[in-house]
Order: C-alpha cells, then sequence, then structure tokens
C-alpha cells in the first residue's frame, strides 16, 4: 500500500476544517451535525473521524486555529519599529484579520464566526482556556508597545500600560463583532475615528 504523504494528510485535514467552518459560519455550532459537515466537505465519517473525534473536536481545533490567526496579527503588528500610532496600527491589525484568507471565508462571515467562537467559550472550558491563553499573550505583546510608545515620548506614564494594552484590544473586538453584526467595516474608519478621538485637548472644567 502506498504511504500517504504528510502533504497529503495536511490538506485533507485543511479541507475538513474549512468545510466545517463554512458550515458553522452559516448555520452556527449547535444548528450543525456531523452529517452537516459530511457532505460539506464530501467525505465519508472514516476518514473525517480519522482527524478528528467529533463535531467537540473539530471546533476546538477551528478555534485554536481561529484564535492564533489574531493573536498572530497583534503580536506583528506590536514588533514593528518605530511602533506606528494605535490609529494606524489598529487599522493594519483589523485589516490582516478579515482579509478573508482565514477558511476561505468572506470577511463578514468569518467575523460571524470569531462572534460565535467567542461566545462559546462561556460553555465549553476547553475553548475558554484557548481564548484566555491568547489574550493573555497580546496583552503581553500589547504592554511592550505601550512601553515602546512612552520611550518615543508620545505616550504619557500616568495611565498603566495593561489599561492601553486592554483597550485597543476592546477597540479591535467591538469593530470585529461590527463587520459581524452590520458588515462594511472598513479598516480606514477604525483608522479615522481613532485619529479623531486621539486629537482631542482635555479642557479644564472651571
Amino acid at each position: 500500500m502506498a504511504r500517504v504523504s504528510q502533504e497529503h494528510l495536511d490538506a485533507r485535514r485543511r479541507q475538513i476544517l474549512d468545510g466545517a467552518a463554512r458550515c458553522f459560519a452559516r448555520n452556527g455550532f449547535h444548528g450543525t451535525s456531523m452529517q452537516d459537515v459530511l457532505k460539506e466537505v464530501g467525505l465519508s465519517a472514516g476518514a473525517v473521524y480519522r482527524y478528528f473525534s467529533g463535531k467537540e473536536d473539530i471546533i476546538a481545533a477551528i478555534t485554536e486555529e481561529t484564535f492564533a490567526v489574531i493573536r498572530g496579527a497583534f503580536e506583528e503588528a506590536a514588533r514593528m519599529t518605530p511602533p506606528p500610532t494605535p490609529d494606524a496600527l489598529l487599522s493594519r491589525v483589523l485589516g490582516g484579520v478579515l482579509s478573508g484568507q482565514v477558511h476561505g471565508l468572506e470577511r463578514r462571515i468569518f467575523a460571524a464566526l470569531v462572534v460565535q467562537l467567542w461566545s462559546e467559550t462561556l460553555r465549553d472550558e476547553r475553548l475558554a482556556a484557548l481564548l484566555d491563553e491568547g489574550y493573555a499573550i497580546m496583552r503581553v505583546a500589547w504592554g511592550k508597545l505601550v512601553d515602546a510608545y512612552r520611550s518615543a515620548g508620545i505616550l504619557s506614564s500616568d495611565v498603566p500600560g495593561d489599561h492601553v494594552a486592554r483597550t485597543m484590544i476592546a477597540t479591535a473586538q467591538g469593530f470585529i463583532v461590527q463587520e459581524a453584526l452590520f458588515g462594511d467595516v472598513r479598516p480606514e474608519v477604525l483608522e479615522g475615528g481613532l485619529r479623531g478621538l486621539m486629537s482631542i485637548t482635555p479642557q479644564k472644567i472651571s
């Protein structure tokens, strides 16, 4: 019997994950059965169960991969030297995350999948652990970015760095939710809006 190459195994696993992601994005996790996944990917049950023990295992794999994409975009942006200002940086991150390259999904469908994954972490401890790990890594990476802003003299030291990092992450998360709910969220909108907020000059109250 001919030996199956690693490339073939990886391609088959990719086929299953991408097909399942389309099903989940379209019908939700609980509205999708394994039969739906099998039909979407055009494989037998035996072929799919060779890679995954069941639907929960597929969901976990998609969750880990999706969170890794988001985390990677944040980490890459945080390593830029000199660091762009938050408006340009967050626009870059969102542009990468919503580029439509993950699971072959159109940007709004991918954003909807991300929101579903976030909500699923509220009931699944395994997924919650994946999210917690990724979030902690992003906070550390963006905390270093805040330090770089301070070293460059463009950010005051009166606000804890972790507070700034969490706010920047929350802003990106909020725009992903907007894309999922309403669509047409363009990175330049985020960039322009943040630039406007950053231009506000504090006024003394008499």
